[in-house]
Order: structure tokens, then C-alpha cells, then sequence
């Protein structure tokens, strides 16, 4: 059997973490952080980041960076993947924009201006419009 197109194989693993991530709150006890959400992006893309350690506060999310040798989630990105200009993010790549309690915030692109993420004020996952000059660093998958 042969492997999707590119788009169909970047449609499927995007659907497939929204359906794991979707209507579901922020919480730093149980896996559901900006680093669980790309990090199992990039799984469904076939590519492997390294296995985020347990923390449970942006203080634990801070140490465990540093654990694994980085002072940013922006650093932990650019060490295994390969940076994009945010103009050339196609669906499914990863991006960061500035976050909150000295954190990057991941998201996923999941079309054109529009990514996939937590922000502090809302409850859920969260779909935003956003302009490219707002988007600090981006990946490809």
C-alpha cells in the first residue's frame, strides 16, 4: 500500500490532535500542556521530540526544559526541528507565540492565519486568528 499525499498524511495526524486535545481544559497535572499537544503532533507526523517530563506547574515545566538541557520551549523545538519562516507554515506545523509565567505557548497550524492551542483565558482548547508578525517561531512537521 502506498503513503497518502503529503496534505491527506498532515489532514489526518492534525485531525487526529484535535480529537485528542478538543474540549479539553488546560491542566498541568494531566498531560495537557502546549508541550503534550506539539509533542503528540509530532508524533502523528512521524516525527519524535523527547518525551516531556512530569511537572505540574509553570516552576516544574521550567525545571524539566532544563533537565532536558533548554531554557525555552522555543530552544527544545529548534534543537529537533527544523525552523520555518511563519509565512511558510503549512497545515499541521508547529508555531510559538508569546505565553504567559515566562513560558512559550505551542500551537498547531491548523489553516491559514488560524492555530490551535491554550491561552489563559478561555477554558478549552481554542482555535485563534492570528497575524503573521504575532507568531514568534515556527516548525515544520
Amino acid at each position: 500500500m502506498s503513503r497518502p499525499p503529503e496534505l491527506e498524511r498532515r489532514r489526518l495526524a492534525t485531525e487526529k490532535t484535535m480529537a485528542r486535545f478538543r474540549n479539553r481544559a488546560f491542566d498541568w497535572r494531566y498531560a495537557r500542556t502546549c508541550a503534550h499537544l506539539a509533542r503528540y503532533q509530532a508524533r502523528a507526523m512521524g516525527r519524535r521530540l523527547p518525551t516531556v517530563p512530569r511537572f505540574r506547574s509553570a516552576i516544574g515545566a521550567k525545571k524539566a526544559l532544563r533537565t532536558l538541557g533548554h531554557e525555552s520551549l522555543i530552544g527544545l523545538l529548534d534543537a529537533h526541528l527544523t525552523r520555518i519562516a511563519p509565512a511558510e507554515m503549512r497545515l499541521g506545523d508547529l508555531c510559538a507565540v508569546a505565553g504567559t509565567e515566562g513560558l512559550d505557548a505551542i500551537f498547531v497550524n491548523v489553516a491559514p492565519r488560524k492555530i490551535a492551542g491554550w491561552r489563559e483565558d478561555e477554558p478549552v482548547l481554542v482555535l485563534l486568528d492570528v497575524s503573521l508578525d504575532e507568531i514568534d517561531a515556527a516548525w515544520r512537521l
